[in-house]
């Protein structure tokens, strides 16, 4: 798939020859692209909302781990007497207009990072393209809030935000140019404007400027069933089997490391970010067993019955970026 192997060529440290061989064709489409971003960002008016917003974006292309890190955001901000809501694009979500997220919604209709976020935080979750118009209609749904995270928002200029954090994956910005020649959706001066860096398996230190940077793990926790999370499971008891493991994230090779770090040998399938899965995607002709990541689940349910497992993952991170967010939030006037 082209947009698979553009993306293994972003993420090379310099300009691979397949790039160079492009430029000419590419090279036009970077300079347009630069110059749209820049314009939106001085003429876009942004909307000011009655209570404090934390962004949680990335600068580059593709997943970082920005939903964990949302999701270990609102458990320390709810910890520490917070009443937060979420709100998100919900990426491949039919329509556009502003509408919640349930528990038992559909991957398709509202994307499948807010159902992640909806099921393990059960926080008020909505999505739609304008960040500014959903949490609008979140915070008039949900009066008791008083904090809105935005899941994927960096570039979103249209939503006034108080605390802006950018994370960044081992892949770091790949080949340090912007789209369509390299991942940067924003230029590396960009981070001195936000007010931290996260590194998930990756050193800030490497990063431009001198932005506070906190490292982030994403831990795994135990395996439990596609069709009854109620039965769980380690690894030892997947050990000895035959396994397929399909990862559609950002970064597909993180999860195999994870499997790899605990002991299991599989068949790796990496599939693009936000893969919409059919039946066929899980069909193999062995009797082997499937494992994946929680977000591949919520989109793979009703497309197997054969023996599926699913690893959750949970961020960790220094209790110190969660005392500089609730420092910033303290000192927004809240209407």
């Amino acid at each position: 798939m082209f947009s698979r192997w553009l993306q293994r060529q972003w993420f090379q440290r310099r300009l691979t020859p397949a790039l160079w061989l492009l430029l000419p064709l590419l090279l036009p489409v970077n300079l347009l692209f630069i110059a749209i971003s820049g314009w939106r960002r001085r003429t876009v008016k942004p909307v000011h909302l009655p209570v404090p917003v934390v962004v949680v974006g990335n600068i580059t292309v593709g997943g970082a781990g920005k939903t964990p890190l949302t999701l270990w955001l609102a458990q320390q901000l709810v910890a520490r007497g917070w009443q937060p809501g979420i709100v998100s694009r919900g990426y491949g979500a039919a329509g556009l207009a502003a509408r919640p997220v349930r528990a038992d919604s559909l991957a398709q209709e509202v994307g499948d990072e807010p159902l992640l976020l909806v099921r393990h935080s059960a926080l008020p979750v909505w999505v739609g393209r304008d960040r500014a118009a959903v949490g609008a209609a979140l915070l008039a749904a949900h009066p008791a809030v008083d904090v809105l995270l935005c899941d994927d928002g960096l570039q979103h200029v249209r939503l006034a935000r108080d605390v802006e954090l950018a994370v960044f994956d081992r892949r770091g910005m790949g080949n340090g140019w912007r789209l369509p020649l390299g991942p940067l959706r924003e230029s590396p001066a960009r981070l001195a404007a936000v007010d931290a860096v996260i590194g998930n398996d990756f050193p800030t230190q490497q990063l431009p400027g001198t932005t506070p940077g906190f490292a982030m793990r994403l831990l795994p926790g135990v395996f439990y069933r596609l069709d009854d999370a109620s039965i769980r499971c380690n690894a030892d008891a997947l050990r000895g089997k035959s396994l397929h493991a399909l990862a559609g994230i950002g970064d597909p090779s993180r999860f195999f490391r994870t499997l790899q770090a605990l002991g299991l040998d599989f068949v790796a399938h990496p599939f693009p970010d936000h893969h919409a899965y059919q039946a066929d995607d899980l069909a193999f002709s062995d009797g082997s067993v499937l494992l994946m990541t929680e977000k591949d689940a919520v989109k793979c349910a009703a497309l197997t019955t054969r023996e599926a497992w699913v690893l959750p993952v949970e961020a960790e991170l220094s209790p110190a970026l969660i005392d500089l967010i609730v420092e910033k939030l303290r000192g927004r006037q809240v209407a």
